[in-house]
């Protein structure tokens, strides 16, 4: 158990840093290459944040585990609205004002409107993967698009974006960093999902709740970082463009990862339990956040609710899994 445990926070560990070096080294890349800052922010980082997620349930997939990759996706969802979003908020309260946020909250929910249809027959099959990757390199079009066009102002995301992108990174350095955050992303996932199955069998519990919380909780890390960082230097449309996209792609392209590679039957707990919680946060964070009179604001009280919530589902989980 204890060789388990020393896995699990180890490649927790390994995880954070590698891929915030994985985004770093993506993200001057692409700046050196001459793409605009909002592209880079909107697409490379946006997909780079769901790195962890994506490589943790390919690992769990391939090694025949397909509930911790689900409860994987779904679990971050909820954890990055209801624990990052929160504790983000708690911090420093965060005004919203993007234009470009404003659109992509309704892609979203979107998103986890056609992810339900796909699974209300309680199956994750590889139609369901291919249609959910589809939808992924769509999203990325799209993204491209929207951060392509110029409109008469700058958008208040564009301006934070271009302050935080790494410059003065040479492309020798920045093809570096990228390699060793891909490979030690790589080894990490391995070695998390190793000591989860580990302890998920020792504790008697299902890959589905190891996945929605100790997986869930770890693979947010980095964006709970990100979002604190950003909320912090005032920079707030960026704290919460980080978790849509990640959501988004977590969605799209994280569920897809089992679905391909390791089709299965959903746990009746999936539909019945934590997929209208996901939804339940989604339709919070956009209630709080989407400034139906031209800018929202998250405050420390919404922020309260949103942990309390997050907390509330754990015990909900801690009481309905073990």
């Amino acid at each position: 158990m204890i060789l388990s445990w020393l896995a699990v926070f180890g490649g927790f560990a390994l995880l954070v840093w590698s891929a915030e070096r994985f985004v770093l080294g993506t993200s001057a890349l692409a700046r050196n290459l001459g793409v605009p800052p909002l592209v880079i922010g909107m697409t490379v980082m946006g997909f780079g944040t769901s790195t962890p997620e994506m490589l943790v349930s390919i690992m769990a997939a391939s090694s025949g585990n397909p509930g911790i990759a689900i409860g994987n996706a779904i679990g971050s969802n909820i954890a990055n609205i209801g624990l990052v979003i929160g504790a983000t908020a708690m911090i420093t309260p965060m005004a919203v004002s993007s234009r470009i946020l404003r659109r992509e909250y309704p892609i979203l929910l979107l998103i986890t409107i056609v992810t339900g249809l796909l699974l209300v027959d309680n199956e994750l099959g590889r139609l369901d993967g291919a249609i959910l990757l589809t939808g992924s390199l769509l999203l990325v079009v799209w993204l491209i698009r929207v951060a392509k066009k110029k409109p008469h102002t700058r958008d208040p995301l564009e301006t934070e974006l271009t302050i935080e992108i790494p410059a003065g990174l040479s492309m020798a350095s920045a093809s570096t960093w990228t390699l060793v955050g891909l490979i030690v992303l790589m080894a990490s996932s391995r070695l998390l999902v190793w000591g989860a199955v580990q302890i998920a069998h020792e504790l008697g519990v299902s890959d589905l709740i190891i996945g929605l919380t100790i997986i869930a909780v770890g693979t947010s890390l980095p964006e709970l970082a990100a979002s604190v960082m950003s909320a912090l230097k005032k920079e707030h449309d960026l704290a919460i463009g980080n978790i849509i996209g990640s959501n988004m792609f977590n969605l799209l392209s994280v569920l897809a990862m089992p679905a391909l590679i390791k089709p299965s039957r959903l746990e009746p707990a999936v539909l019945e339990r934590d997929f209208p919680v996901m939804v339940a946060f989604t339709i919070a964070l956009f209630v709080m956040a989407y400034g139906f009179k031209g800018s929202g604001q998250i405050n420390r009280f919404e922020g309260g609710l949103l942990l309390a919530g997050f907390a509330a589902y754990m015990a909900w989980l801690g009481i309905t899994g073990l």
